[in-house]
């Protein structure tokens, strides 16, 4: 008898939403466990060409931790497209602006860069509080610590 792969299909993906706590997180690891629930590796029937990836929702944004000095020296640059736009700005003043894009540069540096990365990008929910609007969706909490 011959085995034949599974392939998993489009319209058979069960997705799932779970929510997950930053505070006393450190950045890198808890965009690597996030970007893994994203593209969903975290399950059996995991394929690179389909998107079986969950939701995820991080609360508590603002209160990650970056070690060493990288909340001085970690630099973001945006470029507004104009000659001399080059802007930057370093972590702290970032997490300041915007906390919640902390985690987003960094898990979206994790997803593959194509349709299917912007479309598992989109599955991430990042609030800087603890308060977020998703209650419907009966998020469970994923445990980031193993």
């Amino acid at each position: 008898m011959i085995s034949r792969t599974y392939s998993p299909k489009a319209g058979e993906v069960e997705r799932r939403w779970y929510i997950v706590d930053a505070e006393g997180q450190t950045l890198g690891r808890l965009s690597t466990k996030n970007a893994r629930v994203l593209t969903g590796k975290h399950k059996p029937r995991y394929a690179p060409h389909i998107d079986t990836g969950d939701f995820v929702v991080v609360v508590n944004a603002e209160k990650t931790v970056l070690t060493g000095n990288k909340e001085q020296d970690k630099m973001y640059y945006r470029h507004s497209t104009y000659p001399g736009g080059l802007k930057e700005e370093n972590a702290a003043r970032l997490r300041q602006r915007k906390p919640a894009m902390l985690i987003e540069k960094s898990v979206w540096g994790m997803l593959p860069k194509n349709k299917m990365g912007r479309a598992q990008l989109k599955k991430l929910k990042v609030y800087a509080g603890p308060d977020h609007p998703h209650a419907a969706q009966q998020p469970e909490s994923l445990d980031l610590i193993n």
